[in-house]
């Protein structure tokens, strides 16, 4: 029941050229950079990626796009990364964009052997009928569409509308990082490195886990175990440094206001003078 590997490298040697890869994370947080890194070392190519964005310039998944390692995205949007809009404006790269909540439900929906699913989202958009750009030609001609999906009407709430399909997202692998973990592979994320880790691992034939802290089985409590080890087949502890590798993808920041003298605390020297005149 032990499952942990000693190091990122070993834990992602038999990831081969072409898997398909989900990928845990929402902007710069909760990103499996360990993992990625060592996946980088490897040299693979061809990768299919899913995952919410593809990570910044220089940092992230961003720097498997920077190595021309990856063939496909499945994302919600291409974000900050030029290098991301690059490739796929000049067809280095074939990428479906994907409504965010849409592309949550379908990683868990693979997750638990949910083939597809109807959702209104998209529904009588070009999500439902088609004709996205999935890859440019050099030229900047569409080189291949996406295909019109099915529609379905349903009533709900006394109301009918439009239902569109979409296809549950299954993986050869997949990468998260987590808060903590245990050595069965029970996993407890922080915060918003919940929005799409979970669903990751879910999504992954066989998932690998970063984890900033390693524990003992049964120091996580049930109602702490945000995703089960039966899902999560691979644990590696990183070290402080490489915990502490969390960067900010924009700092917001505005001026300090002047300090009063109160906030310095020149307003409790006087009367600390008089307290200690009259001690004396």
């Amino acid at each position: 029941m032990d499952k942990t590997f000693a190091t990122a490298a070993e834990a992602v040697a038999d990831i081969p050229s072409g898997a398909s890869l989900a990928v845990g994370g929402f902007g710069l947080s909760g990103v499996p950079i360990t993992l990625i890194r060592a996946l980088l070392d490897r040299e693979v190519d061809g990768l299919e990626v899913v995952s919410n964005n593809c990570g910044v310039d220089g940092w992230g998944l961003g720097l498997l796009l920077a190595e021309g390692r990856i063939r496909r995205i499945i994302a919600s949007y291409i974000g900050e990364n030029k290098e991301f809009g690059r490739q796929y404006l000049s067809g280095e790269v074939e990428v479906e964009l994907t409504p965010q909540g849409t592309l949550a439900e379908r990683l868990r929906a693979g997750g638990v052997g949910i083939p597809a699913f109807y959702t209104a989202t998209g529904a009588g958009t070009a999500v439902s009928d088609g004709g996205m750009p999935l890859r440019y030609a050099p030229d900047g001609s569409v080189a291949l569409a996406s295909e019109p999906k099915e529609l379905r009407p349903f009533t709900t709430f006394g109301r009918s509308r439009e239902y569109v399909l979409e296809q549950a997202i299954r993986t050869d692998y997949g990468l998260v990082r987590a808060a903590v973990g245990d050595r069965h592979g029970n996993l407890r994320f922080e915060k918003s490195t919940r929005n799409f880790n979970p669903l990751a691992g879910m999504a992954g034939r066989i998932t690998i886990a970063e984890v900033d802290e390693l524990v003992e089985p049964g120091v996580l409590g049930p109602d702490d175990i945000h995703l089960p080890g039966i899902y999560v087949d691979r644990v590696v502890e990183l070290t402080p440094e490489q915990a502490a590798d969390l960067p900010i993808e924009k700092a917001t920041v505005r001026p300090r206001p002047a300090a009063s003298a109160t906030d310095r605390g020149d307003a409790a020297e006087p009367a600390a003078a008089a307290s200690a005149e009259e001690a004396r």
